[in-house]
């Protein structure tokens, strides 16, 4: 049973107070799957010891649910605009709720790895087409806002993983880490007729381009989990992901609406927008890896301390993002993304960079730059994204975006496990800080690019 409604969307989006319960419940949605995504890493030591396993093939827990994300967000996207974006988003919902209730159960390793893609899978569906249910169900000039408050939400959803992790850890055991999805879900579902509902563009998916996706992503993927310990196999696996890659191109090059949205791609507003992600993504990745490090080793912190130190930076993104989303109405995103990726930089070299000092205050003062700076430029660069996409290839827009995020933490991966991989310790932290601060340098260049051609109107920038 859930709550259904079926009357026709406006220009305006869905009549209050149903659209605001509408964007609540895929809030809740985006909640559920950054949590399961932040938590998961502290479970691997608790299912390691429980299932008997070996420390390095628990980490396939993780991978696992990474890599099913990486293959469905695009198709997912375009399953969206084919049948409707409110039908496929739920099925993502309820794929993720009946998975995580297997992880729960699972006795055994393999069995946990499978469900784990499974979750993956739904995770992808959900994330590809939470912004065109938000799109349907808001008037454009909320949109800003909305997006503001998701990054919000995603940052300190982010933030509490592991400390809810361990909350729940200290009380149960690692199963409740994913039973406590099983609720949450089902709440979503229930809720879930109230999204609103506009039938979708009927073509065929071909086969042929789901396998070279599937194909490409699991190349990719697997090259960069062994690119520093086999560099040579690694980069062969890379080199045939692009093969792929190449392969899906030329098999869409007629197609109006292509998986890879390279008819949104021509768009500059779209193209620089997507560049400009892969950037940011990347930088605060590596960020996020190589200033752990910078705590522990240079300034002799507990790794409790040292986590406690991080969480200034997704504090001051959950601060600046809903503000940057107002502003994105009033001033060109193409600045606002620019100041954000500057500070960014300043911020990941005034925090890696500077002489340690015992009690870390130009750590946090970097710190909370860098996240100042990253939430504003993601809400306004996700909001033009969004916005210069038409409504009828809104999935795709969501797909793209969330393929270019997870394509920019991807590549900040691979970068961070070639650094420690070819360079003493020292050197490779400052090494990956000046990386990390010159891709986020790079995203403002790019997001300055389009000033040129950006507008300001009443319903903000476009």
């Amino acid at each position: 049973m859930s709550l259904t409604y079926t009357a026709p969307i406006s220009q305006d989006g869905l009549a209050s107070p149903r659209r605001y319960l509408a964007v609540a419940f895929l809030l809740l949605a985006i909640v559920v799957v950054v949590l399961d995504g932040a938590i998961a890493n502290v479970a691997l030591p608790s299912i390691a010891l429980s299932l008997q396993a070996q420390a390095d093939s628990t980490v396939w827990v993780v991978s696992a649910y990474q890599l099913a994300v990486l293959v469905a967000i695009l198709p997912c996207g375009a399953l969206g605009e084919i049948y409707g974006a409110r039908r496929v988003f739920l099925i993502g919902v309820a794929l993720f709720t009946a998975a995580s209730a297997a992880c729960a159960l699972a006795g055994d390793l393999p069995v946990l790895i499978l469900a784990r893609f499974a979750q993956g899978l739904g995770a992808g569906a959900i994330m590809a087409l939470a912004m065109m249910n938000l799109r349907q169900a808001l008037p454009q000039h909320m949109l800003g806002p909305i997006i503001g408050i998701n990054a919000m939400i995603i940052a300190i959803s982010s933030a509490a993983g592991p400390g809810i992790a361990g909350a729940i850890l200290s009380v149960a055991s690692w199963p409740w880490l994913f039973a406590v999805n099983i609720p949450l879900g089902l709440v979503v579902l229930f809720g879930g007729g109230l999204l609103g509902h506009v039938d979708g563009a009927r073509r065929k998916l071909n086969a042929k381009v789901l396998l070279a996706n599937t194909a490409m992503f699991i190349l990719f993927f697997s090259g960069a989990d062994r690119i520093a310990t086999a560099p040579i196999s690694g980069a062969a696996l890379i080199v045939a992901s692009l093969a792929c890659l190449f392969g899906l191109l030329r098999l869409e090059r007629n197609s109006d609406v292509p998986l890879i949205p390279t008819d949104l791609l021509a768009a500059p507003a779209f193209r620089v927008s997507v560049i400009a992600s892969v950037f940011c993504f990347c930088g605060q990745m590596l960020g996020t890896i190589a200033l752990p490090f910078y705590l522990q080793h240079r300034l002799h912190m507990t790794p409790v301390l040292a986590g406690l130190y991080m969480m200034a930076w997704p504090a001051a993104t959950a601060v600046i993002a809903p503000v940057s989303g107002r502003m994105a109405n009033r001033v060109k995103t193409a600045w606002l993304c620019s100041i954000g990726g500057g500070l960014m930089a300043l911020g990941l070299l005034v925090a890696g960079l500077t002489p340690p000092d015992p009690r870390g205050i130009a750590f946090l003062v970097g710190a909370v730059i860098a996240g100042l700076g990253f939430g504003l430029f993601q809400t306004p660069n996700n909001r033009i994204l969004l916005l210069s996409a038409p409504k009828a290839r809104s999935g795709a827009a969501g797909a793209m975006q969330g393929t270019a995020r997870l394509l920019g933490q991807t590549l900040g991966g691979i970068s961070m496990s070639i650094i420690f991989a070819t360079l003493p310790l020292a050197t490779a932290l400052n090494f990956a800080v000046a990386i990390s601060g010159g891709c986020a340098a790079m995203a403002s260049m790019v997001s300055l690019s389009r000033a040129r051609y950006e507008v300001v109107g009443k319903s903000g920038a476009t």
